[in-house]
């Protein structure tokens, strides 16, 4: 009973948080803090529970960004993040979420807590363990140099999304 009640005003929250707001399709839209320097322009989940709602609901892939403010590597990944198609391609395709703390979901950091490390999760809750980046002891770490394997990724990440469900 108290789950079905938490899960209802999640809901609730998520929903009013959806139509609070008109955002247009296209032109600029208002600068949003969730970015932190990641994509002003992009709509950012306020929270993994609600990234996952947004995901579900819309049924788009989800893309989790893990990154501190002060890391060196976080930063210079951030300055290449800014590609105009990669910005372009999350904003259509994506729902995404940037975090600077880590989560208690053990399946956001199978293979350790480092940053920065970019997660793709389907629709159905699924985390991609499949859609990877190049390093072995670092599955989902990227570096400015990755850019393509990213967008090769985030290609391949859509295209599962169209096959399997």
């Amino acid at each position: 009973m108290i789950k079905a009640v938490l899960l209802l005003i999640l809901v609730l929250v998520a929903m009013s948080s959806t139509f609070g707001k008109y955002i247009p399709k296209t032109g600029k839209r208002i600068p949003q803090t969730l970015s932190r320097g990641w994509g002003d322009q992009l709509i950012w989940a306020q929270t993994y529970e609600e990234a996952l709602y947004w995901s579900r609901s819309r049924n788009k892939p989800l893309m989790v960004l893990f990154h501190l403010e002060d890391c060196p590597h976080s930063q210079a990944l951030r300055k290449v993040f800014s590609d105009n198609e990669i910005q372009k391609t999350l904003d259509e395709d994506f729902i995404v979420l940037n975090l600077v703390y880590e989560t208690t979901d053990k399946h956001l950091s199978q293979d350790g807590q480092y940053v920065p490390r970019i997660i793709f999760v389907d629709p159905t809750m699924t985390v991609r363990g499949d859609i990877i980046g190049p390093y072995a002891n670092r599955m989902y770490a990227y570096e400015p140099n990755d850019l393509k394997l990213l967008l090769s990724n985030m290609q391949k990440a859509k295209k599962l999304l169209k096959s399997e469900l």
